[in-house]
């Protein structure tokens, strides 16, 4: 006994003597889950050498700006060489740098120096489409046989004869053949383009210019992915991959239904059922991701991914297996049908993206190059700052990856031209006076209120300045601490500096059609932060309890609020279109 006391008391001697293993270090996520990715349009950030278009020089020279915005990545649109049809998206060479942007020592330099400021690059990258320019397709275009012939998607069509042909078939006759199906560009007429030299015709989602490669051709995906590699050797952070969905068409070349009515072009509306999201697509995007999860430094995949709803974005994830897109992006609540601001409008949207994508970080967008500014989209013309400020509360205060768009955090409105001859955006001049194009949204970034906004010393820039820059541009709102840009810049910080904003869960809290709430909270020390949003014209007075009974009514501590909210008295007080963020005192809930 008194032997296997002493042996006992041995070993717990030693074991009190040996080091306490370390807990295993919780694994760093991915730079780019809640990261605030800020997209540039290059032609019209910050014109360098003043030839009235923006350049990679002038983005460089306004990095400081995106760092004390607290901007994590750029996102970049097409600085390849291109004859601009489509400004950047018809790529005549993937590895180089258009000379109107600057060089690639120009694009490496940017790529450093955001480097330097914490801020990583992402670059734009279209797999659907070539220009019609570059030499792959002069080689295609000019040969059924040679080594290229089969890179793009190429049709004898139907003889012109042929009976139950559509309009957009029978408008299109050429050496007595006709298109081979009712295939429509999205940019207007039909999808068929006949190239006399192979007698056959081309398909093209998008302009003419814009030929779509043939990713059925094995030898396609081997050089696309070899133009991956070129920028991922260079360092950059990863792409974000335009019209993704539409890499494959219907083999069998069958007419798309009808849905009733025309667009803007007069064309018969389409359901796009043989043109987008077919199924081989998910294939292509599985090897891409391996490619380039195989990078070290979480290089990210994002997708430009217009859907019906969660359960078509939740593939482009890989459902389960999340094995595709790190982030595809969820277009459904920034620009849903029927979008409007309103907490019953948001709600259910918000609630999808947190509870039906098996845990993946969502990827919210209110902005971009395509669309109609957010603030003109979603105000009502008396309120448009203050529902400004909600938006980026939505953008910024939700458990999501935040992609804005250069202007957005001032305020920048669009301005479409108010006269054809004025439209530098093709589908502008093709479809006015329904589709005035997407100048408006493309308009010089403002930076001062002095002329041309401190864009370009040039009073010829390329598109013109929105006329109310003297009043929304950084330099005015930086010294105004109630302005849009200083909420922007509140946002972001407290979305790095608190813990429940930076990683904790969301959960939509109460049904009231105008109060949009939800709570997030700190994975590690159970911290709770509310957020509430009053999208309604009238003043509004909630208790927390009110808007989940789990909350408890006092111990909450402002950290930003709008429109003069307040707490006082377990209430919050929400003037209309107000917001407040709070965090729980010491004896409140959590």
């Amino acid at each position: 006994m008194r032997l296997w006391t002493a042996f006992a008391g041995s070993v717990l001697a030693l074991a009190a003597a040996a080091p306490v293993p370390a807990k295993p270090a919780k694994p760093a996520k991915p730079w780019w889950q809640g990261a605030a990715i800020y997209e540039i349009y290059p032609r019209s950030f910050a014109d360098s050498n003043n030839d009235g278009v923006g350049d990679l020089p002038g983005i460089t020279a306004h990095l400081d700006y995106l760092k004390s915005l607290g901007i994590d990545a750029i996102w970049l649109t097409p600085q390849y060489p291109s004859p601009q049809v489509d400004f950047g998206y018809d790529i005549s060479d993937y590895q180089a740098v258009d000379p109107q942007y600057g060089t690639m020592a120009d694009l490496l330099t940017l790529e450093r120096e955001a480097g330097r400021r914490g801020i990583r690059l992402v670059l734009d990258m279209v797999m659907n489409h070539t220009s019609d320019r570059h030499a792959w397709f002069q080689a295609s275009a000019a040969s059924r046989t040679g080594p290229k012939a089969d890179w793009y998607v190429w049709n004898d069509g139907l003889p012109a004869t042929a009976p139950g042909l559509s309009t957009i078939q029978a408008a299109n006759v050429h050496d007595g053949r006709v298109p081979p199906n009712n295939w429509t560009s999205i940019f207007g007429g039909s999808a068929w383009e006949w190239v006399p030299a192979r007698k056959q015709f081309y398909y093209h989602k998008f302009y003419k210019q814009q030929p779509d490669l043939n990713w059925r051709n094995p030898a396609v995906e081997q050089a696309m992915f070899g133009v991956l590699r070129f920028w991922l050797d260079r360092g950059v952070a990863g792409f974000r991959l335009d019209a993704i969905p539409t890499l494959f068409e219907d083999p069998a070349n069958r007419n798309e239904r009808e849905t009733g009515g025309t667009n803007a072009f007069g064309d018969p509306n389409l359901d796009e059922s043989r043109t987008a999201n077919l199924n081989e697509v998910h294939g292509v995007i599985r090897r891409m991701r391996a490619l380039v999860d195989g990078y070290p430094g979480n290089r990210v995949l994002i997708g430009e991914t217009y859907l019906p709803d969660t359960a078509a974005l939740d593939r482009w994830y890989g459902g389960a297996a999340q094995d595709e897109l790190h982030l595809p992006m969820d277009m459904l609540v920034g620009f849903g049908t029927g979008a409007r601001y309103g907490a019953d409008y948001f709600r259910p949207r918000l609630a999808d993206a947190q509870t039906k994508l098996h845990g993946a970080m969502p990827l919210f967008v209110f902005d971009n190059h395509d669309n109609a500014r957010s603030i003109d989209r979603y105000g009502d013309g008396v309120h448009d700052r203050a529902i400004a400020k909600g938006i980026a509360t939505i953008l910024l205060a939700s458990r999501a990856t935040a992609l804005t768009y250069y202007g957005a955090e001032l305020g920048m409105r669009t301005t479409p031209p108010t006269r054809r001859e004025d439209v530098r955006d093709p589908i502008g001049r093709v479809g006015w006076p329904k589709e005035k194009g997407r100048d408006g949204e493309r308009t010089p970034m403002q930076w001062t209120a002095g002329p041309q906004a401190g864009f370009s010393a040039n009073p010829a820039t390329w598109l013109p300045v929105s006329p109310d820059h003297d009043r929304v541009n950084a330099a005015t709102e930086a010294a105004d601490p109630d302005s849009l840009l200083a909420w922007y810049t509140k946002l972001l910080a407290l979305r790095r500096d608190q813990p429940a904003l930076a990683d904790g869960d969301m959960v939509l809290a109460g049904t009231d059609p105008d109060l949009l709430a939800w709570t997030r909270t700190d994975p590690a020390g159970g911290e709770r932060v509310l957020v509430v949003v009053n999208t309604g014209g009238k003043p509004r007075r909630v208790a927390p309890a009110a808007l989940d009974p789990a909350l408890l009514p006092d111990g909450w501590r402002p950290l930003a609020t709008t429109e003069g909210a307040t707490f006082a008295a377990g209430e919050l007080v929400l003037p209309p279109f107000a917001v407040w963020i709070g965090r729980a005192g010491k004896n409140g809930p959590g």
